[in-house]
């Protein structure tokens, strides 16, 4: 089986090396490019990456993404996201079970930062993945490619394109595999854990009412 991974990305070139060299292991690795005015274009053709282009916003990145890879199966991963070492011995595993091809794995949330805000925050992610079924994207998606294309993919929306799609696939097909996908903390450190953590929640929960995206994502971005 082929895995092949898709990481959308728009001025990442902090994070990115990171996050390409946890992917070591995957057989291909493409880079959905929003059109960065940095260094990511060069970081990701510097690590042997396949460069798509994408008009910017995360869904359209995934959908550009995911139409350019060849694997048997897809693993999402966001750009300022690194896979701990054992994330291919897992991932076989669950690939190797026949049952797992209508369903969808995530990993364990962690931020970089070993504040007790940010275990308090990683414990009620991985609850909440656990509980409710709606880990985010930077959890990363692991998925078979007839799956994904049964579920109709990602949306092309600026925001919440991941819960849209792990809604679809539903509570009871989800897996949390116990390995960590260590995500950057700098937004809560410069947002304040408490202030950004709420913020979160406000959207998500508007979104869930039945907000469009489109009417949260600048609100998101402030």
């Amino acid at each position: 089986m082929m895995l092949s991974a898709v990481i959308p990305a728009l001025n990442a070139a902090a994070t990115l090396p990171a996050t390409l060299e946890s992917l070591i292991g995957a057989d291909e690795i493409v880079l959905a490019d929003g059109g960065s005015g940095d260094a990511t274009v060069s970081v990701a053709e510097g690590a042997g990456a396949r460069l798509v282009s994408s008009p910017p916003g995360r869904g359209r990145q995934l959908i550009a993404g995911a139409a350019a890879v060849r694997g048997d199966w897809l693993l999402f991963l966001h750009a300022d996201t690194r896979l701990a070492p054992e994330w291919r011995r897992a991932v076989d595993s669950f690939i190797a079970d026949p049952a797992n091809l209508e369903r969808g794995a995530v990993f364990t949330f962690a931020l970089d930062d070993d504040s007790a805000a940010a275990k308090r925050l990683a414990w009620s992610v991985n609850r909440r993945t656990d509980w409710f079924g709606l880990p985010y994207g930077d959890q990363g998606l692991l998925v078979s490619r007839p799956f994904y294309d049964s579920l109709g993919g990602y949306r092309p929306f600026p925001l919440f394109e991941d819960v849209d799609l792990v809604r679809r696939i539903g509570r009871a097909r989800l897996t949390r595999l116990p390995v960590r996908a260590v995500t950057s903390a700098a937004a809560f450190r410069r947002d304040g854990y408490l202030r950004r953590s709420l913020r979160n929640l406000t959207l998500l929960t508007r979104y869930l009412a039945g907000a469009s995206p489109e009417s949260l994502v600048e609100e998101y971005r402030r």
